[in-house]
């Protein structure tokens, strides 16, 4: 079974319920960076999100 990679928005911010979860890494990374660009106004790179916010599950 391959791991799903994760990004639960509430760890970052307590008021944003919004969670990603995805077993393809490169579509998780998009949808965080969208998300976090639309909704925090905060630009990270894909090796950022993927050290810093991703989490396997």
């Amino acid at each position: 079974m391959a791991d799903a990679h994760r990004l639960d928005c509430e760890n970052e911010a307590a008021d944003c319920r919004f969670i990603i979860q995805s077993e393809n890494e490169a579509e998780a990374i998009e949808l965080a960076k969208n998300h976090m660009r639309d909704d925090h106004g905060q630009e990270y790179t894909d090796d950022e999100l993927r050290e810093e916010h991703l989490q396997a599950v």
